[in-house]
């Protein structure tokens, strides 16, 4: 492996799937405040993540739509209001 290759502030975070509830630690440089405990009992940075493996519907092999803004409903809004005109 190449040495001086990887950034200094890798270290292991928590990235936690929102939608599942699953959870998987690995290396990382991303920033966060939030902090979360282990199975191993110590403390980590937590990073909360809307969508994984854990819950991407080409890996759970389950079709869902995710619509947190409601887009559906505006777009149709939008799309019932010009067809009257």
């Amino acid at each position: 492996m190449k040495k001086d290759i990887h950034p200094a502030e890798h270290r292991p975070v928590i990235f936690e799937d929102s939608s599942s509830g699953a959870h998987f630690l690995i290396y990382s440089t991303v920033q966060t405040e939030a902090k979360g405990t282990w199975d191993d009992g110590k403390e980590y940075p937590l990073f909360h993540i809307e969508i994984s493996s854990a819950s991407h519907p080409f890996y759970t092999g389950q079709a869902k739509t995710i619509d947190a803004a409601g887009r559906i409903e505006k777009f149709r809004a939008r799309a019932a209001a010009a067809k009257k005109q």
